[in-house]
């Protein structure tokens, strides 16, 4: 489970790393990052409304949620990260989804 301080929830800081933020994507997730003065990492997460009704998109979040809770067990760059996911994501496995994020999260570092 995440806390409160790992979590992006304002609209503002939304936009912000959007818009100012670089961005790196697959098949089932875009990512916006940048980077933040705090001693961690902190994760927004927003799965759009066109993918199904809230219930579903609920869904995903919890599963993404558990996704970037393993990746944060082993890695901190205190960084603000904005993670969108793609249809392409609904589409797999809980294992495929974790898996394609931590490529997507160590392929950003190279």
């Amino acid at each position: 489970m995440l806390k409160k301080d790992y979590i992006v929830k304002k609209k503002i800081e939304f936009n912000d790393i959007i818009k100012t933020g670089k961005v790196f994507k697959n098949k089932m997730f875009v990512i916006y990052y940048k980077d933040n003065n705090l001693e961690h990492d902190r994760f927004g997460i927003t799965v759009g409304t066109k993918l199904g009704n809230a219930v579903f998109r609920n869904k995903y979040k919890r599963k993404v949620r558990a996704v970037v809770f393993e990746y944060m067990k082993n890695n901190q760059k205190k960084q603000d990260y904005i993670i969108l996911l793609r249809k392409g994501a609904t589409l797999v496995s809980f294992e495929e989804l974790q898996n394609s994020f931590n490529k997507l999260m160590m392929g950003k570092e190279k």
